[in-house]
């Protein structure tokens, strides 16, 4: 037993009732049991319980063994003299003055067992062979609150980097775009070149494409060698001009190339992000006024530059091939940066039509296909949309791999289901 179990017990009354008395032998009766206290004081506040003829209001207190109280010095605490019940797992002495109800002899073993099964379970989640028995209303509900906890630690993060960038949207959302073209390899190292370049200095240059790839180029780190070909070479002679002319200081996080795709080499996706910039101009605003995924899809559909017509990597010559975006990096960014700082901006400044609408746009694009993903397809979770890939992706890696199940919904489910397998709560006789 420990005490957030024991939380969640009381919280959810899993107990039986019948017969409630306090240790001294008095009735107990739980008119409501009070709001779970996350902050300092008591565990529970706002409870009404009738004991005797009495009817109390206040705050409950919980432990494992009735001697906490003494031992966590709660008698030396003002924040403790409201405390109309002290509910505990094992009674063993007698201290502070508020009444005692024990619950271990009133609370079903089945429950505690499954509970123990969730914690030391190896499978994929604790709860793999049972999730998929979770009542629909309940999952969609919860899948809702991971899709808006995931969206909203992004939104912080997204308004850290607002304080950064002395309120400038469209530089926050330039390092945003940034790192997901870099992908999770090259994610921190895009980043960086962003924050290099700011976008008032892209925008001096957003017409003359290898001016752009020359910078981007350059500050990854990619033009210090010699070069045989032509067009390397002039780029090189370009980035030269500019870092002087801008004390520009190359990047310290070099782009990898290991173990991925030649697609997703860096030097692909930086120049499809050139690309980008050269045909677009005040991007975040356009994002705000866009009505569906689609229209930004229309975005990512230049190629790169010429030369990468027989190239992915500077003097290495390849088959030809247009080196388009593609449909995965569109619908990648609209998950990982379009929907994020849409819902940022609207969280920012109150306004829950782009909040909506980012959780439309994650609705009506295409379910991301990955390791986790793939887990909760194992056990015959539907994975339709990337409003249900990025829920499943903070289910697995917020609540099932912290063992985080008694603040899940999913969680408290099956617990009261395997409490309460009749579907029916405790008699209270």
């Amino acid at each position: 037993m420990n005490e957030r179990l024991l939380q969640f017990i009381w919280q959810f009354q899993h107990f039986h009732k019948g017969e409630l008395a306090t240790t001294a032998g008095e009735p107990i009766q739980v008119i409501y049991q009070g709001q779970l206290n996350r902050n300092q004081g008591p565990d529970f506040s706002g409870a009404k319980i009738r004991i005797g003829a009495a009817l109390w209001a206040g705050t409950v207190e919980l432990h494992i063994h009735t001697s906490d109280w003494d031992k966590h010095r709660h008698q030396h605490d003002s924040n403790y003299t409201n405390v109309v019940l002290h509910v505990v797992w094992q009674h063993d002495v007698m201290t502070g003055t508020a009444p005692v109800l024990e619950l271990a002899p009133r609370v079903p073993a089945i429950l505690l067992q499954y509970y123990e099964e969730l914690m030391h379970s190896a499978a994929f989640i604790p709860c793999a062979a049972g999730l998929h028995t979770v009542r629909d209303l309940t999952w969609k509900s919860w899948k809702e609150s991971l899709l808006a906890g995931r969206l909203l630690r992004k939104a912080k993060l997204a308004e850290t980097w607002l304080q950064q960038s002395h309120d400038h949207w469209e530089e926050v959302f330039w390092w945003l775009l940034a790192r997901s073209f870099g992908m999770k390899v090259n994610a921190d190292a895009f980043e960086a070149i962003a924050r290099s370049l700011p976008v008032t200095l892209l925008a001096r240059h957003k017409n003359r494409l290898p001016q752009l790839e020359a910078l981007l180029f350059g500050q990854a780190g990619l033009l210090d060698q010699d070069f045989g070909e032509d067009y390397p070479a002039s780029l090189k002679k370009e980035y030269r001009f500019l870092q002087e002319k801008y004390a520009l200081r190359p990047v310290h996080i070099p782009v990898l190339f290991l173990r991925m795709r030649p697609g997703n080499f860096p030097t692909v996706r930086l120049a499809q992000l050139a690309m980008l910039v050269h045909h677009s101009a005040h991007l975040f605003s356009r994002v705000l006024e866009a009505g569906t995924p689609g229209e930004v899809k229309n975005w990512f559909d230049q190629p790169a530059s010429d030369y990468w017509d027989r190239h992915y990597r500077f003097g290495e010559e390849a088959p030809v091939k247009k080196k388009k975006p593609g449909k995965a990096l569109a619908d990648h960014l609209i998950i990982n940066t379009m929907a994020p700082v849409l819902f940022a901006y609207g969280n920012y400044h109150g306004r829950q039509l782009y909040k909506d609408k980012a959780l439309r746009w994650l609705e009506e694009t295409a379910a991301e296909h990955n390791a986790i993903t793939d887990g909760f397809a194992h056990i015959n979770i539907e994975n339709m949309t990337a409003y249900d890939s990025q829920a499943l992706t903070e289910l697995k890696n917020e609540y099932c791999d912290k063992r985080r199940c008694l603040d899940c919904a999913a969680g408290n489910f099956l617990l009261k289901a395997k409490s309460y397998p009749a579907g029916e709560p405790f008699a209270d006789s």
